[in-house]
């Protein structure tokens, strides 16, 4: 029989929220794969668990999966951990999880600290529905690229950030989506945490008289409905009626299914829609 493959949560700052399953399962498994070897080992040796490690990473995440699906092949059990928080969130541990199920890999997971989590309930934006984009990308193309993507997200939005591109992240969200409501959350569960409630262009003026320190995630809100209603409405009317009906054709609809969709659109009459469509097709 194969091993099981563990995904176990280690605390992002507070040792008092590891859990007793986690530490269980950590001095129960044959193995821990762990981002550093040499941060884990200051959590190991803090609840005495002396369960032999090895390195699983970023620049190794293909290679050493390989490796430990062979291992979990052969019986082993193996834990997974992060340096903070949750494996496999914007992390090389969803490799290993995805081979384990090519694989038919038993994985299960023990829950705990997750950063975007505890950020999200703490900063007083609609937590319902949200999205996770972890650090944008350090590439300028793709970087914009996301950038143009968040301006008309409706959910809130998650982001993380180092403390020395902080600032020049907050200017890249006011270029491209203006100002809004944002939560910045540092040091989360840490002695010197802090939830600072405030705006794109708050928090640029204030880092500007103070240097960010600590690691950072950014909450944010969403464009409002309103916002994205006048958006699209905009959008349609420098269309015609009959070239918003072939978007929709275009896509796949029938004729009857475009020009309802493009009724709702406009918030016209069906029969009107109708009517310019057969106005268009008897020239």
């Amino acid at each position: 029989m194969s091993g099981t493959l563990y995904i176990c949560a280690t605390p992002i700052g507070n040792l008092k929220d590891m859990s007793p399953r986690v530490i269980e399962t950590l001095k129960s498994v044959d193995l821990i794969a762990a981002e550093d070897t040499r941060n884990s080992i200051k959590l190991l040796n803090a609840f005495d668990i002396d369960t032999p490690m090895t390195s699983y990473h970023e620049y190794n995440r293909v290679e050493k999966a390989r490796a430990l699906i062979d291992k979990l092949k052969s019986g082993t059990d193996i834990a997974l951990i992060t340096d903070a928080g949750t494996p496999a969130i914007s992390d090389p541990g969803e490799v290993l999880v995805a081979m384990c199920h090519e694989n038919d890999i038993p994985v299960t997971s023990l829950p705990g600290p997750a950063a975007l989590i505890v950020a999200l309930t703490l900063s007083g934006l609609p937590t319902r529905r949200f999205c996770f984009e972890a650090f944008l990308p350090s590439d300028k193309k793709e970087r914009r690229r996301i950038l143009k993507e968040l301006e008309t997200e409706a959910r809130t939005i998650i982001i993380y950030e180092a403390p020395h591109h902080l600032k020049g992240t907050l200017q890249d969200l006011r270029d491209a989506l203006g100002d809004r409501r944002i939560t910045l959350c540092r040091e989360l569960t840490k002695k010197f945490e802090e939830v600072i409630p405030t705006t794109i262009e708050g928090a640029i003026a204030r880092y500007e008289e103070e240097d960010p320190r600590g690691e950072y995630v950014v909450v944010m809100e969403g464009m409002s409905t309103e916002e994205l209603d006048r958006l699209k409405a905009q959008s349609f009317s420098d269309m015609t009626i009959e070239e918003h009906i072939l978007s929709y054709v275009n896509q796949g609809m029938t004729e009857k299914e475009a020009m309802k969709a493009v009724a709702t659109d406009r918030g016209i009459p069906k029969r009107e829609v109708y009517q310019a469509h057969l106005d268009q097709k008897m020239g």
